[in-house]
């Protein structure tokens, strides 16, 4: 009896330890969850000056001169899809390999991958990504990983390989995964703002826009990586939620085993004095 009790003790122990990591890796999910939203509103704040900006360079051309709204077109298409590179966040990447399965003009279309753990649910679907990349696993591993993505996209669609890009990513508190387009960039959507008095510039207003739009889209790569950060992080926390329900359940369980066998234990211990008594 004693032996079953010892290993009642130990699985309780080793709960008891699984609830203390499970209970740390919850917290630093949070506190990044936290982080993501704190760094976003800089990070939008970036893009609305440079939409602005885009606006008012517009207007330093005549209308017949000015780029293309950007239209997708019906060429080779890309798809980039930001997926996890730690585990433990439940369906995450099977929810962000779908939509970028949806999104794929078939078994032509290029599928990017960002996050190891993405790459390998890829790999279980019989996928072969066209390219793979590291996710941050730290915030301030956004800006460079998002240069490196736009001269990585650039020089894709340079090569004649791809004409469309099309970026998949989730968002925090929203169930659903956000598929739009990203290149060509679409001019179309910023309104061509006038001054009374046009702005001084050192540069041709074509290379300022073609400059302007460079760093937008870097901006759009960093806000998407920021968002599926957080998400990411939502996702591992609300797994750990879920752990940390069951962990308690099973020491609960634990607990009561060993006392019934402790309390066994004991009785049989008694029955034994009593009788070496008589």
């Amino acid at each position: 009896m004693s032996g079953r009790l010892a290993e009642v003790g130990q699985h309780l122990a080793t709960t008891r330890e699984l609830g203390v990591v499970v209970g740390a890796m919850r917290s630093i999910a949070a506190a990044r969850v936290q982080e993501a939203r704190q760094q976003l509103d800089g990070v939008r704040a970036y893009a609305e000056t440079l939409g602005t900006a885009i606006g008012e360079a517009l207007a330093l051309l005549p209308e017949p001169q000015r780029p293309a709204a950007g239209e997708a077109g019906h060429g080779q298409g890309l798809v980039l899809a930001l997926c996890a590179e730690q585990g433990f966040v439940g369906g995450f990447n099977e929810r962000v390999l779908d939509a970028a399965l949806a999104c794929r003009s078939g078994s032509a279309g290029q599928l990017w991958l960002l996050g190891e753990r993405g790459g390998l649910g890829a790999q279980e679907r019989g996928l072969q990504p066209d390219w793979t990349a590291p996710m941050a696993v730290h915030l301030d591993e956004v800006p460079a990983l998002a240069g490196r993505l736009a001269e990585a996209l650039y020089a894709r669609l340079g090569e004649g390989a791809a004409t469309r890009v099309t970026l998949v990513h989730a968002q925090p508190g929203r169930p659903g995964v956000l598929a739009r387009p990203l290149l060509p960039f679409d001019y179309g959507r910023f309104a061509v703002s006038r001054r009374a008095q046009a702005p001084h510039i050192t540069l041709a207003p074509e290379r300022l826009i073609i400059g302007l739009a460079d760093e937008y889209l870097y901006a759009e790569l960093c806000e998407a990586l920021v968002l599926s950060f957080a998400a990411e992080n939502e996702a591992r926390m609300q797994a750990m939620v879920a752990a940390q329900g069951n962990v308690e359940q099973r020491r609960s369980e634990l607990l009561a085993e060993f006392r019934r066998v402790r309390q066994d234990e004991i009785t049989e211990e008694i029955v034994e004095l009593s009788a070496s008594r008589l």
